[in-house]
């Protein structure tokens, strides 16, 4: 058909082949791990100097001190958070759907285990001392996540705290076979290594008041934590053989005898109700845990669930006790158990349980633990109470600030970030965490060879029954270590893949002689044809469109 010949149609038709010039922008991209990490760590980039270290001629030990430094910038704790914290990083990875998420836990732990033997230094940002002196209130995650990022600017810091160690929850509520205290010690001592004095023993507000504090520190930081459970308010439950979930933890790390009985029954479902229930196996009880919702809803860690189960917890959801009953002696016998029903879901998708009206039943027990929340215990500091209502952690004396727990109940790695945001914030330093655009970028999954996702090996159940302090899991291999970090898909930052720089026909792309993780090419948008193949082809979405 000649081009007189064609309709209007045809025309139009035509126009719309027209080409359109599609250029790649290198835009460094938001990791979903990171998105989702409560320390805001990028997990992606501690990774990359590990799994790219072929392309920059790293050796495996300064590969593994950059990725070292650069979790403990953000967390000076990642061989306790290896072990205990749920990793909610890893329910955004982009393997998910492929063949599983990367194991973050697996490889914070490892490398956190390989600094201890290594006996790796925490590094300092600034060398000079400073005139000023910080004063920290309690020497959990948040105290001395703050107490660290405060030291290693060089301020002259001090903690207090009344318990004989440091490391609050971590210590007193979290139990030895899930956190060996000789990690935990060893971690503690790297802070205190950069000149952390720790004033043991010492309950600010009795026996030194906040006021002195001000008066000999120019900084102050209160991470009191939530040490101290609630009760439920139902007949029975003031007395013998009834203790709030946060109390029986810390007698039982402790080293104090505790008398359960045959059938010890908690109440609750997070995890330190799971770490009761595991904890009653280990000294000879037989466990049932009520929960007032259906156990899918329950927040506590899965594995953590998982290895009660394993280790005979019972379960019984939609129950709630109405009454604690005691023979004439005083001595308890057994709760009233009203069943429930889900009923409507609340803002967070969860159902609000709903009492069945008459349906109750009777459960024998000896002894009873209540771990359904916690709080602050302001005594001798009640004056401060009310700045934890705050909008800030800054509060009307600029040179106090509050942070971890007590602002929001929440899990270790979010005092962790609360306790360095605090110390960002008393230097006036921009926040270091998130990029400022976090959109996702688009990552090409099949591009990438299938590899299963490694799993910790663990003590059989028996065995964690019949040594109440073994471990649960083991570290994994270092082999298993490298073969994981292989798994990051390093999204949104180049990694070096050279499927641009091959399939470019207009040589616009031209490797860098130093270059690395994060940038391995140089782009010339003056010899870009506007193909567009680079975009199509880039597996990690560092290349977008223009």
């Amino acid at each position: 058909m000649k081009s007189e010949e064609l309709t209007e149609t045809d025309r139009t038709d035509e126009a719309d082949f027209v080409f359109k010039p599609v250029r790649p922008v290198q835009s460094e991209g938001q990791a979903p791990c990171q998105l989702n990490c409560p320390c805001s760590t990028n997990i992606r980039d501690w990774i990359a100097p590990i799994a790219q270290r072929e392309h920059t001629g790293a050796s495996l030990r300064e590969a593994y001190e950059e990725a070292w430094t650069r979790i403990v910038d953000h967390n000076p704790f990642p061989a306790v958070m290896g072990r205990i914290c749920p990793h909610p990083c890893e329910s955004g990875c982009n393997r998910i759907g492929k063949d599983g998420n990367v194991s973050v836990s697996a490889l914070e732990r490892f490398l956190g285990d390989w600094a201890l033997e290594q006996k790796l230094r925490l590094p300092r940002l600034d060398r000079e001392s400073r005139d000023e002196s910080v004063a920290v209130v309690g020497a959990g995650p948040a105290g001395l996540s703050y107490a660290y990022q405060m030291a290693r600017r060089g301020y002259r810091v001090k903690v207090f705290d009344w318990h004989p160690e440091a490391g609050g929850m971590l210590r007193y509520g979290v139990p030895k076979y899930r956190l060996p205290r000789s990690v935990l010690d060893a971690e503690i001592a790297r802070i205190t290594e950069l000149g952390v004095e720790l004033c043991l023993g010492v309950r600010i507000g009795t026996d030194l008041s906040l006021e002195e504090l001000k008066a000999d520190h120019q900084l102050l930081f209160l991470g009191l934590g939530t040490q101290q459970g609630r009760l439920m308010n139902i007949p029975g439950e003031n007395g013998a053989s009834v203790w709030v979930g946060t109390d029986f933890l810390e007698r039982y790390n402790e080293g104090h005898a505790l008398s359960l009985g045959e059938h010890l029954v908690v109440i609750g479902g997070g995890n330190t109700a799971i770490d009761v229930a595991r904890t009653g196996r280990r000294s000879g009880a037989r466990v049932t845990v009520l929960y007032r919702r259906q156990l899918e809803e329950m927040p506590a860690i899965d594995s953590e669930i998982r290895h009660a189960r394993e280790e005979g917890v019972d379960f019984e959801d939609l129950a709630t006790p109405l009454e604690i009953s005691r023979d004439a002696s005083g001595a308890l016998r057994g709760l009233t158990v009203q069943r429930l029903h889900p009923g409507k879901q609340d803002d967070d998708g969860r159902h609000v349980p709903q009492a069945i009206p008459g349906d109750t039943y009777y459960l024998d027990a000896s002894a009873v633990v209540i771990a359904i929340s916690q709080v602050t215990d302001w005594t001798g500091l009640e004056d401060a109470e009310s700045m934890a209502g705050a909008e800030t952690t800054r509060q009307p004396d600029s040179r106090l600030t509050l942070g971890g727990d007590v602002l929001r109940l929440g899990i270790a790695s979010q005092a962790i970030a609360e306790g360095r945001k605090c110390a960002e914030q008393a230097r006036g330093e921009p926040p270091n965490s998130l990029l400022a655009d976090k959109t996702l970028p688009t990552v090409k999954v099949d591009h990438y060879a299938g590899a299963d996702s490694v799993n910790l090996t663990e003590a059989l159940p028996d065995e964690r029954l019949l040594s109440p302090d073994l471990e649960t899991s083991h570290t994994i291999s270092e082999n298993e270590f490298l073969a994981e970090v292989q798994r990051c898909l390093s999204c949104g930052s180049c990694l070096g893949c050279y499927q641009c720089w091959m399939y470019c026909n207009a040589g616009s792309f031209t490797p860098l002689e130093q270059g690395g993780p994060g940038q391995y090419f140089s782009f010339d948008s003056d010899l870009c044809e506007g193909c567009g193949k680079c975009i199509e082809l880039c597996p990690c979405g560092y290349l977008s469109p223009k």
